[in-house]
């Protein structure tokens, strides 16, 4: 029998207006669409309950990747150039260049600290830097989090790559999309083209088979 997919993510409302100015504790309207895209990709993972085991968590992702290639517009992604031409600030304020980067695999990874699914992602990308540090770069896109947020989140986590600031950056979300929820992964090739990309929580497994096809 074969895998169900998991269910579609909320959509995103078609406003093209970001809600950055909502009260300072209170999360944005993009944010409360957001988490609920989330929450229902987590939903359709409830079978990574405790209790499983490592080799039947990568069987059953292996199995779901093959009944279940990913979203429409995922697939459509895949082999188009990655829109690389955008300059970010990252949490300590530096510019960064996203071309900067072309040449090594790039793992650009749509999150945010509320996100419960981003936070299972976290480990697994925090020891892929680790272990591919001279061929890849793994890229933490904060959708709407403040500077504030993200810096003892990072501290936490433990986190080993850069986090950058997508606080009103509907522009570059835009470009990667679309994006109905998150966690969502880009996975760009050294030629700066988009080898795969994940709308949803993705496993340690899948990446670095991903990672490694490119290497």
């Amino acid at each position: 029998m074969s895998e169900t997919p998991p269910p579609d993510p909320a959509p995103l409302p078609d406003s093209g207006v970001s809600d950055v100015s909502e009260p300072e504790g209170r999360p944005s309207r993009r944010a409360t669409w957001l988490a609920m895209g989330a929450v229902a990709v987590a939903l359709g993972l409830i079978w990574l309950a405790p209790g499983i085991n490592d080799s039947h968590v990568d069987e059953a992702s292996n199995s779901a990747e093959a009944d279940f290639p990913g979203e429409p517009d995922d697939v459509k992604a895949t082999g188009k150039n990655a829109p690389l031409h955008f300059t970010l600030k990252d949490m300590n304020g530096a510019e960064v260049k996203l071309a900067s980067f072309k040449g090594k695999v790039i793992l650009l990874n749509f999150w945010a600290t509320w996100c419960g699914p981003c936070k299972a992602e976290i480990p697994s990308l925090v020891e892929l830097q680790h272990e591919y540090a001279d061929d890849l770069v793994i890229l933490g896109f904060s959708v709407d989090d403040t500077v504030d947020k993200m810096k003892p989140y990072a501290a936490e986590y433990k986190i080993n790559y850069p986090l950058l600031v997508g606080n009103g950056r509907e522009d570059v979300q835009e470009a990667f999309g679309p994006l109905f929820g998150i966690p969502v992964s880009v996975i760009i090739g050294r030629d700066g083209k988009i080898a795969k990309k994940h709308s949803g929580i993705a496993t340690k497994a899948q990446f670095e088979r991903e990672i490694k096809a490119l290497l």
